[in-house]
């Protein structure tokens, strides 16, 4: 079986087309550094953080990684349920 193409659209994939850059902005302008620091914690969010020292360590670790990615689809999720409940 062979792989998609990467240009195919993936409309139920809400990573499809984001950068890393952009989840760890995003993540960091919603929780701050010091509350994303205590959800992953992880040097790069606890000590002098920065948008490109995290991109450095998260690309070469991919638990890492997996630990933005999922936590950028709570967040997500957060936003969306309340957006629902409001009036």
């Amino acid at each position: 079986m062979q792989a998609p193409p990467h240009d195919t659209p993936q409309p139920r994939n809400p990573l499809h087309g984001l950068t890393l850059e952009t989840l760890v902005t995003q993540l960091a302008d919603h929780y701050g550094w010091a509350e994303l620091g205590v959800r992953i914690p992880i040097r790069c969010f606890t000590h002098d953080p920065s948008v490109g020292s995290s991109l450095k360590f998260l690309r070469k670790t991919p638990w890492a990684r997996d630990k933005v990615e999922s936590l950028y689809l709570f967040m997500l999720r957060e936003i969306k349920r309340q957006q629902a409940s409001e009036p």
